[in-house]
Parts: C-alpha cells; structure tokens; sequence
C-alpha cells in the first residue's frame, strides 16, 4: 500500500474550448456553461452555449466522443429520448 493512497487529487475544474460562428470568437468555457441534449439519433444529439464575446446561442452536433468528453467533465445533460 502506498503511503499516498489515502491522498485525493484536488479538483481542477474543466475548460473546454469552444468557438462562436457569430463573432468567431474562441475561448474557453467551464462545464456549467455548456448544455448537452441527447437525441435519439445523431441529428438532435447535440450542445449548446452562449457566447460570452457577443451573447449569441450558439448549438452544435455531438457525436459519441464529445458526448463522452461533456458527459464526463460534468457537463449537464438533457435526454431527448426514452432508453426503453
């Protein structure tokens, strides 16, 4: 057993880079600013933010490994679909 065993990590928040189509600004934003719908198919699979350079909504398509990328940097999730 190693003596750091019992220590845990600190907890670094996670930026994910983004971009606006408006303004083309890029800039990184925290998982509290971002918003993840789960379609049923990979057309309403997708994520969504507002750009903090012009205030424009800005969605864009998701496929399975940003899903698991926004999904595991804590990224809230809305499901648009059953699992039945």
């Amino acid at each position: 057993m190693s003596a750091l065993s019992g220590i845990r990590a600190p907890k670094v928040p996670i930026l994910f880079k983004a971009a606006c189509p408006d303004c083309r600004g890029r800039f990184e934003l925290a998982a509290g600013a971002l918003c993840l719908a789960i379609g049923a198919s990979r057309r309403t699979t997708f994520y969504s933010f507002t750009c903090p350079e012009c205030g424009a909504a800005v969605r864009k398509p998701a496929g399975e490994r940003i899903v698991e990328l926004l999904t595991g940097g804590g990224v809230r999730t809305l499901r648009l679909h059953s699992t039945v």
